[in-house]
């Protein structure tokens, strides 16, 4: 059993001296309410990579930032939307495959940002935090940024989600029917690049792809349909953030790393247990 429970959990919540648990809740459900929605379509597109692609692309704003004493949000944001304008550039080239693209583009970046990052004093403490997260320090500010930020990004999705599925279904199709495929590449590239820029707070820069495809991934186990699917991997992605803050706290583990393995477990109950595409549907009914 874990040493605190949940209703001593609910309880920490409403303690005024614990002010930063709710903030860090917040912070880590709004962030897995927005991969989960963009993480739908980088499932259905099959580009997993996409996300650990910006994921390392930000890297080079979050060293920048530190050095010039800014905002590592707003860095990582300007980094990541440079890196997913160059990959959507380079992909409409037919004689390069996207994936090569994205790993050349992705690697390079990091690499900057190492270089960046090695210059300065005093790193080490922030890079921890990068890498692996850091809910505790979330403010009201960043809590407020990331709701609107959020928010705008999941408006914008659900907008454009008819023609990112026609993009992701068949894009020859796509491209004979007139869309604008390069720019709705783009456009899908830029709402990763911030799903992934606010879940790194959360998860860190090494977990945050964790967050965008396995709640996607466990909704696909339940439907076909799209706007379903979007919201089962929302629901998921909050409770596995609710589960996992709840045991780090608890058990006083990493708070990143535990949301992502709530998530997973999360994810192999539903490969388990969905109803027609669970392993065991399937082997009762094959």
């Amino acid at each position: 059993m874990p040493e605190i429970s949940f209703l001593q959990f609910l309880a920490d919540m409403a303690n005024p001296q614990l002010a930063f648990l709710p903030r860090a809740l917040l912070a880590a459900v709004i962030a897995a309410l927005l991969c989960a929605v963009v993480g739908c379509f980088v499932v259905l597109r099959g580009m997993a990579f996409i996300g650990d692609a910006v994921a390392h692309a930000v890297f080079p704003g979050i060293a920048v930032a530190f050095a010039l004493q800014t905002s590592v949000l707003l860095g990582g944001a300007v980094a990541g939307t440079l890196v997913a304008v160059l990959i959507a550039v380079m992909s409409q080239r037919r004689t390069i495959k996207e994936d090569s693209v994205i790993g050349i583009v992705f690697t390079a970046a990091f690499a900057v940002g190492l270089v960046i990052i090695s210059r300065v004093e005093g790193y080490t403490g922030s890079v921890s935090s990068f890498l692996f997260g850091s809910l505790t320090g979330v403010s009201t500010r960043d809590l407020l940024i990331n709701a609107v930020v959020g928010a705008l990004i999941v408006g914008v999705v659900i907008v454009l989600r008819p023609w990112f599925s026609a993009v992701a279904l068949d894009r020859e199709t796509a491209r004979a029917m007139s869309l604008p495929v390069a720019a709705l590449d783009l456009a899908l590239y830029l709402a990763v690049t911030f799903a992934v820029v606010l879940a790194v707070q959360t998860v860190g820069n090494i977990l945050v792809v964790a967050l965008l495809i396995t709640p996607a991934a466990a909704a696909r186990m339940f439907t076909d349909r799209l706007e379903t699917m979007m919201i089962i991997a929302a629901a998921i992605g909050a409770t596995g953030s609710l589960l996992g803050v709840w045991l780090a706290w608890a058990y006083d583990s990493p708070t990143g790393a535990t949301i992502v393995l709530s998530v997973t477990v999360l994810f192999a109950l539903s490969w388990l247990f969905a109803p027609r595409r669970g392993v065991l549907a399937k082997a009762v009914h094959p």
